[in-house]
């Protein structure tokens, strides 16, 4: 009888995780749409679960093109952001600091907490998943960062500001 190999508790969890890491990174079914005004021009978004335009949590993909720039901004939650694809550099501060940033690649994730302003730059076309509590809101640091689709009339309510659940409709 051959004896059965068991697998030390670390084997077994990082089998697992790239398991998991797989179905996560193909997540098939996503309706991809353009991000709402609060983001500039580029970005494509896609509700996994919740609505983050509520209290509640929430999960979104972002895709973000090669050379994608989100100025220092703040949110009023917590925000987790793990990269799923691609490489995007962070950083924490009101003003850029580009030899302050981290470049995190697939599978790496940062904690931004809330209100402190923070940054990031796609180094490369790059995918990231945030989960967070709501409601998503998006305040810049600097007034001439907000994206010129945030600044029409229509996009400054704060219903159109904050990430409701008809910009990003599954």
């Amino acid at each position: 009888m051959r004896p059965t190999q068991l697998l030390a508790p670390t084997t077994l969890f990082m089998a697992l995780s790239t398991t998991c890491a797989v179905a996560q990174t193909d997540a098939p079914g996503l309706k991809w749409r353009p991000a709402p005004a609060m983001f500039p021009k580029g970005a494509e978004m896609a509700v996994i679960q919740g609505d983050p335009g509520s209290s509640s949590l929430f999960t979104v993909r972002l895709r973000l093109p090669a050379g994608y720039r989100l100025a220092p901004h703040t949110h009023p939650t917590d925000e987790k952001l793990t990269v799923i694809r691609g490489a995007l550099a962070v950083g924490q501060g009101a003003s850029v600091s580009p030899t302050g940033m981290q470049t995190l690649t697939a599978g790496k994730s940062v904690t931004e907490p809330a209100s402190e302003a923070h940054y990031a730059i796609a180094r490369t076309a790059t995918e990231v998943q945030v989960h967070a509590r709501g409601p998503f809101e998006m305040k810049y640091i600097n007034p001439a960062d907000v994206p010129l689709a945030a600044k029409a009339p229509s996009a400054t309510t704060p219903a159109a500001i904050a990430l409701t659940k008809a910009a990003v409709k599954r």
